[in-house]
């Protein structure tokens, strides 16, 4: 056995134990694990909306807890400043100077509860941070811990107390996750298992911080042949082309499709990208990056909306065969 095929078997293991902890509190959300995980190991960043109650936050905390590593958490409100997410420079006055004073952005894991619940401009505190892992205050840039991954949650736009988020904002996170309420059976599981334990408390971590930020390098090194990057470019030029599409997917969505088609690919224990693993991803990567309407017409950013017209796309366009 080669080194590459130990380091490859050591990923392969070790995103299992991943997603089996935190399975193991999430019941009946095998999919959700499953993108979450692949996000984390992509090196990107996850959004995850649904209405309260139903595991949003959940998923987060577990995610964290199954890592050994630093984790923060930031409950957005209306009244938030952008200072109370990244820090600021305080004046010390025994040394005559200022001083940076972190914010709660300085973690491995962030956890930006109900994001969408404070102003557009505190959101953007967070654009420089999720895209060049790194904060400026007063001139200065602080580089954010390695691996740096945030995971946000967010209540649907239409209810109250919410901002929608911006643009700029939805195309930094790599994909888009729904909840869903539980089975019946696994609702029940629930109330059983939970009514006097909470399962959280009881995980402890499978994996480090150091371990993690292996296996994204890894990630990195899965194979992609040219055709399955055409795929992935065929299909980004697709939504800028389509007539119930206002806004299309940028470059750096069809790098992020791209990334998150390697990681599922090491997760399945492969070295190599299929098209499937661009097809299983297109909506959860592209769709809540598309303003839908016509052109000329009344824009709209509905989830459904955009799913349906990325189904057609995939439709349309063959995938490559012999990848």
């Amino acid at each position: 056995m080669t080194q590459r095929d130990t380091l490859s078997a050591t990923l392969f293991d070790n995103a299992g134990s991943l997603q089996a902890a935190v399975s193991s509190v999430l019941e009946g959300k095998s999919e959700q694990v499953r993108i979450a995980v692949t996000v984390l190991l992509a090196g990107g960043h996850l959004l995850v909306e649904d209405v309260p109650g139903v595991g949003k936050t959940v998923l987060a905390k577990t995610l964290a807890r199954a890592m050994d590593s630093q984790v923060n958490r930031i409950q957005f409100t209306p009244d938030m400043l952008p200072s109370d997410v990244t820090g600021v420079a305080v004046y010390d006055q025994r040394k005559s100077e200022f001083e940076f004073q972190p914010g709660p952005v300085f973690a491995n894991i962030v956890i930006g509860d109900e994001i969408n619940r404070a102003s557009p401009k505190t959101q953007s505190a967070l654009l420089e941070c999720m895209e060049e892992r790194q904060v400026s205050v007063d001139g200065e840039t602080h580089r954010l811990p390695d691996p740096f991954t945030v995971f946000a949650t967010q209540n649907p736009s239409e209810m109250e107390g919410t901002y929608p988020l911006p643009e700029a904002q939805r195309d930094r996170f790599m994909a888009r996750i729904s909840m869903g309420y539980p089975d019946r059976d696994a609702e029940l599981r629930m109330l059983e298992s939970r009514d006097r334990i909470d399962p959280l408390s009881q995980l402890q971590p499978v994996v480090t911080a150091a371990q993690v930020r292996d296996m994204i390098a890894q990630v990195q090194d899965v194979f992609v042949a040219p055709s399955v990057k055409q795929y992935v470019v065929d299909l980004a030029r697709a939504t800028r082309e389509h007539d119930a599409i206002r806004v299309g997917v940028s470059p750096r969505a069809s790098l992020h499709l791209l990334r998150a088609a390697k990681a599922s690919a090491a997760i399945a224990g492969r070295s190599y990208v299929v098209p499937d693993d661009v097809r299983s991803l297109l909506v959860r990567v592209f769709a809540h990056r598309l303003v839908i309407g016509s052109r000329a017409g009344r824009k709209s950013s509905s989830y459904a909306e955009a799913s349906r017209v990325l189904e057609q796309i995939a439709a349309q366009i063959p995938a490559p065969t012999g990848a």
